[in-house]
């Protein structure tokens, strides 16, 4: 998604400013080879990142190994795994997530579906899942990234989020866990800067942690959750029309206008918060809001998802959508919930890059 005058980007999220100039760069999608033939790995936990892989924090520090230990994956035929594809025991990656016009993973309790934006260019989204950390069936991460002005604000977070709010989680501070999810959010937006990537993500993040779901977003990623069949909304969108968010910024010295029917940030970014966007981050902050709620049976699944869906679809549409495949049936569907929620987007007009992830609540329950 160049952010360029001189490129098209693929994302209403991020438009050139008049006073903003970025680098022009341009993108194109190369080939993807043939998917590797790959052994299967069935214990606990599994994690799904991008590009490298990390353990759940153990002690045992990182390491890296090569494609022979790869986890097989349940895929159609269109889904493009490339062979650089990695994996520690059993975590697996995907490498060169943005070559793929969609990508899908079916784990145990959750699934996961993206598509690439019909405007073309690179697949921005990412996604993240850790099961089973601490050696904690019932503790768990999921999160779901939204690139903009390129995939690598996203695909960091994706690979580093996790870690960083679990080191938080681990010092136990008398702060509690609200404090120590914000501190691995703002932990991974500094340790990206020094990076010089350009770009930013919005982020939506689910830690499930002593029987709590503790939901954080930056950005207009969003989670809604089903309970007993009633959609409830866990996050809010952080846009710059928002009265709280732009007073904020118009105190730091910040402006919000209008450009093309849309209220952004020094007329170029469409979200308030996000990981990255280093040109506007004295405004565009990525502190979360944290909602924490405790698990109880009435919570049924929870789905997390970039604006490619939340645009055209509502709140309690999708929990309508995905609690007929995913409650009161023998064998939850969650996978099929995830793309028949993106192609009720697509057939309502999306043009955006949508990925979908669908987790079944009642597993946590404690």
């Amino acid at each position: 998604m160049p952010c360029a005058i001189a490129a098209i980007s693929s994302s209403s999220i991020l438009t050139p400013s008049p006073r903003i100039l970025s680098p022009t760069t341009f993108c194109r999608i190369a080939a993807s080879p043939p998917p590797p033939q790959t052994p299967s790995l069935s214990s606990s936990p599994s994690r799904l990142s991008i590009n490298y892989i990390r353990k759940p924090l153990n002690g045992e520090g990182d390491e890296k190994v090569g494609p022979a230990m790869v986890m097989k994956r349940k895929r159609p035929a269109r889904i493009e795994i490339p062979e650089t594809s990695i994996a520690i025991g059993d975590i697996a990656t995907v490498s060169d997530f943005d070559r793929s016009s969609e990508v899908e993973f079916e784990g145990e309790g959750y699934s996961v579906y993206c598509k690439r934006g019909r405007r073309g260019g690179v697949m921005e989204d990412r996604y993240a899942a850790v099961l089973g950390s601490q050696g904690n069936s019932k503790q768990a991460f999921f999160g779901v990234f939204d690139g903009h002005g390129g995939a690598g604000a996203a695909e960091y977070a994706a690979n580093n989020l996790e870690k960083n709010i679990m080191n938080e989680v681990l010092k136990e501070s008398e702060e509690g866990i609200e404090e120590a999810v914000k501190d691995g959010y703002l932990t991974t937006d500094s340790d990206f800067l020094r990076q010089d990537i350009r770009g930013g993500a919005c982020c939506v993040s689910a830690l499930i942690h002593k029987g709590d779901l503790v939901v954080s977003n930056a950005g207009d990623c969003r989670a809604v959750m089903s309970r007993g069949g009633v959609a409830e909304a866990l996050t809010v969108d952080h846009r710059p029309s928002l009265d709280g968010e732009k007073e904020r910024i118009e105190r730091l010295g910040g402006y919000v206008d209008c450009t093309r029917g849309v209220w952004r940030v020094h007329g170029s970014l469409a979200v308030s918060r996000a990981i990255g966007d280093r040109h506007l981050k004295k405004w565009v902050i990525a502190e979360p809001a944290t909602r924490v709620i405790k698990i109880s049976p009435d919570c049924e699944f929870l789905i997390l998802a970039s604006d490619g869906l939340w645009d055209k679809v509502t709140n309690q549409e999708a929990v309508d959508v995905a609690r007929s495949l995913c409650v009161g049936v023998d064998k939850p569907e969650t996978v099929s919930a995830c793309k028949k929620l993106v192609d009720l987007s697509l057939t309502r007009g999306s043009v955006d890059d949508i990925s979908v992830m669908v987790v079944q609540l009642t597993q946590f329950v404690q």
